[in-house]
């Protein structure tokens, strides 16, 4: 298939790999990042899309994914798909979808989940609202770049449902490092505190695959300095998008707004800037990591 990818940042470079890997004839554009091995280079985002079957976009916020598709949507062609996969708020995926149905496009919007290391190993989910049509002519593209995806509803449907999952995972991510951190008061070892918590009713993802605490359980971000792999302004981001929709919706979310507030904190004034997410252990630690 002839495939267009806007955004080749650390997300989407790899995903635009994966695909021409696969055989597929790939172009890029970015303002700034080089591209990936494989992947043809276009001057522009319209001069990038114009003969693209399907136009997939990885792009920072819903502002500039609206200034995007403003320049794309009228130099695709009809019957082509556009496919974004940036997690912004949901009005922006559906002012962006119903602009691509208007101009006689499919459109589907696909966050992801997984990181880099994800969208590196292809082994990404995609969580995708649109029509079914749509989503089954994406299906096998997502199979390249990942290993799932779940088709939520209509448009806005997978951005909905990307929030919601990436508030409990703040507030589970927090909760993990506070217990951490009484463990470390109280003069629980750690590993002895994670062997119990992994196999009892504390279990969570958060625990269990990406313990914030360095040598304990499997490898993960807090064992390589929390270098990111989700970063912190990430989270930071998806809970800010959890908090925007809890307000436009008047849905009560007493912890996912402290979640968002503490990541807050954590990002701008207590050294949370540039690492893991997981890195919020050291917020609440007394031991050294």
């Amino acid at each position: 298939m002839r495939i267009t990818v806007i955004g080749l940042g650390n997300m989407g470079a790899p995903m635009a790999a994966n695909l021409a890997a696969a055989g597929h004839a790939v172009t890029g554009f970015d303002t700034a990042a080089p591209m990936p091995q494989g992947v043809t280079a276009a001057a522009s985002a319209a001069e990038a899309v114009r003969e693209a079957e399907v136009v997939v976009t990885m792009l920072p916020n819903g502002a500039i994914l609206r200034a995007v598709a403003d320049q794309i949507i009228p130099a695709m062609t009809p019957g082509a798909l556009l496919c974004d996969c940036s997690t912004v708020d949901v009005d922006s995926a559906r002012a962006v979808a119903d602009l691509a149905r208007a101009a006689g496009l499919g459109a589907l919007d696909a966050p992801v989940s997984g990181g880099i290391g994800g969208a590196q190993a292809g082994t990404l989910t995609f969580i995708v609202g649109g029509r079914p049509e749509d989503f089954a002519r994406m299906e096998p593209l997502f199979g390249i770049m990942g290993q799932k995806s779940v088709h939520c509803g209509d448009s806005g449907a997978g951005q909905a449902a990307k929030i919601c999952n990436n508030m409990i995972l703040g507030v589970t991510m927090i909760a993990t490092c506070e217990a951490f951190g009484l463990a470390d008061r109280l003069g629980l070892d750690r590993q002895k505190m994670f062997d119990v918590v992994s196999t009892s009713s504390g279990y969570s993802w958060s625990m269990n695959a990406y313990c914030p605490a360095p040598g304990v359980g499997p490898t993960s971000p807090a064992d390589n300095g929390y270098t990111p792999g989700f970063a912190a302004e990430l989270m930071l981001k998806d809970l800010t998008l959890a908090r925007q929709a809890a307000e436009s919706s008047g849905a009560e979310t007493p912890m996912g707004a402290m979640a968002r507030q503490l990541y807050e904190d954590f990002v701008q004034h207590q050294g949370g800037a540039g690492r893991d997410f997981s890195a919020m252990l050291t917020r609440f630690q007394t031991v050294p990591s």
